[in-house]
């Protein structure tokens, strides 16, 4: 096992001699790392974890017990000991307790994912997954093999990704919701397969222009929420993109989509109903209607 100076690996734990551990390494107590799995520096297995085959994690990542990487992928082909690919983990991932992260079932590729992951409790990453910076994937949440994340993505709790869907930079996922199509960039995913509006905080987070935004939201409502065909969606998020990144972003990703891409229908979302129910007397005169033709609140475009 080529270690290097500063590494601790608890008594109890197991290391294959094929493993590779940079200087800072902490492997905890009852770690299993079976293969030539790769640690960069200062990462730290907490205890329990358990790393197969070939498996590379960045410098500065923390793994906490009963985490399960690079393993092989959840299909009926594959069974213990056929050749898969690997895995690799950027800089400064945190893995918490029960997440699987699942190897590529090709044994010349991989699954990627990239730098400040935060997978959280039972949080799963399928096969051949493509992950980008920034990610954040919640408690239970599950995105199967094949999918394309792209950077900035929030996925929160109990959400389903079908295998193949690709999600766009700076979306949001909202808890409980799922998708067997592809999701615009910067847009918010509610229920399965709607999109509710744009990820304005997010996309404040991001130092996105104002005005940008403003024109990202009316692309939304003109090119997301009503129904028209792919060649006028990418006609009119083309003319709007020339003065906004984020909706050439937008242009771009619908053209490429292989899957189709989830939209509105223009309804008020059940949120939307549970606000003017809040905010309207029950002797108000104003008729629901005419708020909804005024605009909705922040945070829904």
């Amino acid at each position: 096992m080529p270690t290097a100076a500063g590494v601790t690996v608890h008594p109890t734990a197991i290391v294959s001699d094929q493993a590779s551990l940079a200087p800072g390494v902490v492997v905890g107590p009852r770690c299993t790392i079976d293969g030539p799995a790769v640690l960069g520096e200062n990462t730290h297995l907490i205890g329990d974890v358990h790393l197969h085959g070939d498996t590379h994690l960045g410098p500065g990542c923390t793994i906490y017990p009963y985490a399960c990487i690079g393993f092989g992928p959840q299909h009926v082909k594959i069974r213990p000991g056929d050749p898969i690919g690997g895995v690799r983990i950027g800089a400064g991932a945190v893995i918490r307790e029960h997440a699987t992260v699942h190897a590529s079932m090709y044994p010349d590729k991989l699954t990627i994912i990239g730098d400040r992951f935060y997978l959280m409790v039972t949080g799963h990453v399928g096969h051949d997954c493509i992950i980008g910076d920034d990610v954040i994937i919640c408690n239970g949440a599950m995105v199967a093999g094949h999918c394309e994340i792209d950077d900035r993505v929030y996925i929160s709790g109990k959400i389903a990704v079908h295998q193949f869907c690709r999600i766009g930079k700076g979306a949001m996922l909202s808890g409980g919701a799922g998708c067997n199509a592809d999701v615009p960039p910067y847009c918010t995913l509610v229920d399965v397969n709607m999109l509710a509006g744009l990820n304005l905080v997010g996309m404040r987070r991001a130092g996105i222009d104002r005005e940008e935004i403003t024109i990202a939201r009316r692309a939304f409502r003109e090119v997301f929420r009503t129904r028209l065909d792919r060649a006028s969606q990418i006609r009119r998020l083309d003319e709007l993109g020339a003065k906004s990144a984020p909706v050439r972003e937008m242009a771009d990703f619908v053209r490429d989509s292989k899957r189709g891409v989830v939209s509105g229908d223009g309804r008020p979302r059940p949120h939307t109903l549970g606000w003017l129910r809040r905010v309207l007397r029950p002797d108000a005169w104003v008729d629901a209607s005419e708020l909804l033709e005024a605009g909705e609140p922040d945070g829904v475009a």
